[in-house]
């Protein structure tokens, strides 16, 4: 094997995320950390107790102060701090739904604080994706709502919230996954419309995330046909230099999407080449993915460096992308401004947002039958807890999958008492529509959508529905004080 030149091996180094499985670093972390690897992405499994992840930061970071450690705290059903219970923030489409962006500024400010204090300095968010289609399998709540100029106002007040802590905002995923509806996870989605509708839709957001002084840009892994030809917009340097950088001015951090990712990964035929495709796209730092190790690491590396010896690559164009990396790593040490944060604030926007439509007048909820509707999470989620159970004590509370009851038995079951039918995103799957439906045709029923509603979607003798915006610790709480006696 060939000897790599240690210069630009430190260069590729400097352009990675990497990740690791548990509370503790690895020794092969800790030392590609001190020959100048750009970084950590957190995730999950890397989070047990505030104390211990406090500890892991610190032991990185002791090794080199300028480590880059990031994370996905989307403060709503995307969290890693929260979860093994649930966000304790509104997420941002029930933010929206609230409408108060001083709000949205002053949650983001508090999840800046939470970062900051446990050694954290990059949030992958917020995700300023203009959510217009409601089958969306990977945006939904995570997206502040369906209107360009609602979303550009709260992204920029998400924006400035998180860098009030001196926690880099990421705005994603440029240049908008909204329109989807496939998942990058799994396949490469395509947004197929003409230009101007991408500028007046799509675009507007990252605008304003870029005007409001956004340190980084995430990039997506979709195709844009008008703008990328077959290609993902990771790949593509009509979006990250001509758009983004030369028409939009934005001079901070390009990030990827994780290039595992399906969307990047087989477009590319590997991690590795879709490494060295998004660099010489213009991307600056490359999330490598959730399941990494050193072999992983080295690979990336050495098709880096390779590709520069067979002219794949620019080595100004690596360069560039360490320096960028390493200017993003120096302004995080920089002192914070944050001030205080009212603890009242979740539940009192959580309020804000949970919306009733119909009536409660005349039902006895004393003692309902709850009944939770299970729903797949997709992979940017994970597998989170939610629901009414802890705020509703005095329910009866059934797990039930869509497809393996009937109406009729839950009827039975309730006998005669009001039947509560919480879910995420229950218009989506046909078995949780029709089991909605039938119920709220024969017998009293109350409907809480937890996930992204759909406002043209109310069962015929449904007695009312609540739309939370979302399912985090309190907005639960916040429709469960409506259905309380």
């Amino acid at each position: 094997m060939a000897t790599i030149d240690p210069g630009l091996r430190r260069l590729a180094l400097g352009t990675l995320l990497a990740a690791f499985r548990g509370p503790v670093a690895p020794e092969w972390a800790k030392s590609l950390t001190a020959e100048g690897l750009a970084g950590f992405t957190l995730f999950g499994y890397n989070v047990d107790t505030p104390a211990q992840l406090a500890a892991l930061t610190a032991s990185l970071r002791e090794i080199r102060p300028s480590v880059l450690l990031a994370i996905d705290e989307e403060g709503g059903d995307v969290t890693r701090l929260a979860h093994a219970t649930g966000s304790p923030y509104p997420g941002p489409a029930a933010l929206g739904a609230a409408g108060d962006v001083e709000a949205t500024r002053a949650v983001y400010r508090s999840i800046g604080l939470d970062l900051a204090a446990l050694g954290i300095n990059v949030n992958l968010a917020p995700s300023v994706d203009v959510n217009s289609a409601d089958d969306n399998p990977v945006i939904g709540t995570r997206s502040f709502g369906a209107d360009p100029a609602l979303v550009s106002a709260h992204t920029a007040a998400a924006v400035a919230g998180l860098q009030e802590a001196r926690v880099a905002a990421c705005a994603k995923h440029f240049p908008g996954h909204g329109d989807t509806v496939a998942d990058s996870h799994t396949e490469l989605p395509t947004v197929d419309v003409p230009l101007d509708v991408l500028r007046a839709r799509e675009l507007p957001p990252f605008e304003a995330a870029i005007g409001a002084g956004a340190r980084t840009v995430m990039t997506a892994h979709i195709r844009v046909p008008v703008l990328t030809g077959d290609d993902p917009a990771t790949f593509s340097a009509a979006v990250l230099r001509d758009l983004l950088r030369g028409e939009f001015g934005f001079t901070g951090c390009v990030i990827t999407d994780a290039l595992e990712m399906k969307g990047a990964a087989v477009a590319a035929g590997g991690i590795a080449p879709a490494a060295v495709r998004a660099l010489a796209a213009g991307a600056d730092l490359l999330c490598i993915g959730a399941d990494v190790d050193a072999d992983l690491v080295e690979e990336v590396v050495t098709e880096i460096v390779t590709a520069i010896g067979d002219g794949r690559l620019d080595p100004d164009r690596l360069a560039e992308a360490a320096a960028t990396n390493a200017a993003l790593a120096a302004w995080t040490a920089q002192p914070a401004a944050a001030g205080p944060v009212d603890p009242s604030l979740p539940l009192s926007v959580a309020r804000r947002a949970v919306t009733l439509t119909g009536s409660l007048s005349g039902l006895d909820l004393s003692a309902p039958l709850m009944v939770q509707l299970g729903s797949a999470s997709n992979l940017a989620e994970g597998r989170v807890p939610w629901g009414l159970g802890p705020f509703l004590p005095d329910a009866e509370l059934l797990h039930v999958a869509a497809a393996e009851v009937t109406a009729q038995s839950l009827c039975d079951q309730a006998a005669g008492r009001p039947i509560i039918l919480a879910g995420r995103h229950i218009h989506r799957s046909p078995a949780s529509r029709a089991l909605a439906e039938t119920l709220a045709a024969s017998h009293p029923t109350v409907i809480v959508e937890l996930g992204w509603p759909s406002l043209s979607w109310d069962p015929a003798g449904v007695r009312a529905v609540i739309r939370t915006h979302g399912a985090t610790q309190p907005l639960a709480q916040a429709a469960a004080e409506l259905l309380k006696p």
